[in-house]
């Protein structure tokens, strides 16, 4: 999600100085890469470049070839074969044994549902939503119609299918790809024109509730600011939560467990992490957390402090189930030797990500098979 607020920004300085853009999206992959499908890069007409779309070995011919696609006002599917150690452009340099596929989409930017319109529109509403990018990888040299639709949980769409008898097929898989929670690869035949549809599922950004304005509560909000997260800060002490202290926080309270709650929208992207170092706050914020559908709740401290908070809960009625103590994470963090306040939001924010994505959160050396799953990315074709 940082990403693409960088490429958002990026696009709005450009336009204040009326200058030209082109996007450039992975949208589809065979075999191994540094980025995934759904990577971006905003390039400018004066070679200034936003984001990437590889380690490195790619953003040079992608730089030019993003300025073809200004400079001609048309779209352009380019295929990069990184297992072929002969390519003189990036092969063995690169090493990923794949073959990526980068659509380049030059920006109207009087098109109000324009390319970088529609992830501003999918990065700021908080819900999922799935972004559609349509390609020929049959006809590189034809018509790329590019990302086209936006289609949000509540069934409301942002843009327009160029194929009306395409459209209820996207839709529906877009419909599907929302309900797994997962981005997909589509492909659509008629007997005359067969499209490629990247469907790119996006979830909010997580969003962090710091319970506790230490110094040690700003790593926290530092490292969380920079992975594009979205970060409150609750306390009771008007001296600790001051706006100046957290910068990076979207929004800073002095005030009770439950009357934060009321003013935290809180969903199934929220973690909380309870660090105010004050055991009858955090016992309070507790009881409130225990209730709601939330997929963590962190407890900074020594285990016999969780102890001593599960074991008064109990006395209280509080009924802890194993749902309930599966999103209680304490002693919180990954178990990385961390001493330092930075190194203990590293390790924090580690676990959160790991608890989100449904990760086990160890070392990539030991995980058979892939790193990154290819479920559902696989095409599928249709015949409309």
């Amino acid at each position: 999600m940082r990403e693409i607020a960088a490429i958002l920004e990026a696009f709005d300085h450009s336009a204040r100085k009326g200058l030209r853009t082109a996007l450039a999206t992975v949208v589809h992959l065979e075999g191994s890469s540094y980025r995934r499908p759904g990577a971006r890069m905003l390039v400018t007409e004066e070679g200034e470049a936003t984001g990437a779309i590889s380690g490195g070995c790619l953003e040079g011919d992608s730089l030019r070839k993003a300025l073809t696609a200004i400079s001609q006002t048309q779209s352009k599917l380019v295929t990069y074969d990184t297992s072929n150690e002969e390519d003189a452009i990036v092969g063995v340099q690169l090493g990923c044994e794949g073959i990526i596929h980068v659509l380049f989409e030059p920006i109207d930017r009087n098109n109000p549902l324009n390319p970088v319109e529609l992830l501003r529109i999918g990065l700021h509403q908080r819900g999922d939503a799935v972004l559609a990018t349509l390609f020929s990888l049959h006809d590189l040299r034809g018509l790329q119609p590019g990302t086209c639709l936006l289609l949000q949980k509540e069934g409301e769409r942002c843009g327009q299918v160029p194929f009306p008898e395409l459209d209820k097929y996207l839709v529906n898989d877009m419909l599907a790809t929302l309900q797994k929670g997962a981005s997909a690869m589509n492909s659509y035949e008629n007997g005359f024109s067969r499209w490629t549809a990247f469907l790119q599922y996006l979830p909010p950004p997580p969003r962090l509730v710091l319970v506790g304005a230490g110094n040690d509560a700003i790593p926290l909000m530092q490292i969380a600011g920079t992975l594009g997260w979205d970060v409150h800060v609750v306390d009771g002490r008007s001296s600790h939560a001051r706006a100046e202290r957290f910068t990076g926080a979207c929004q800073v309270l002095v005030t009770r467990p439950l009357e934060a709650l009321r003013q935290i929208p809180v969903d199934r992207r929220t973690a909380f992490v309870l660090m105010t170092h004050n055991y009858r706050y955090d016992i309070d914020m507790l009881k409130a957390l225990l209730p709601m559908q939330i997929p963590y709740v962190g407890i900074l401290g020594p285990r016999k402090r969780l102890d001593r908070m599960l074991e008064e809960l109990r006395t209280q009625g509080f009924a802890l189930n194993s749902q309930v103590l599966e999103k209680i994470h304490g002693p919180t963090g990954l178990d990385i030797g961390a001493e330092t306040p930075e190194e203990i939001a590293l390790s924090v924010l580690s676990e959160i990500q790991a608890v989100l994505t449904g990760s086990p959160g160890g070392m990539l050396r030991e995980k058979q098979g892939e790193i990154h799953p290819r479920t559902g990315m696989s095409l599928i074709t249709q015949n409309i």
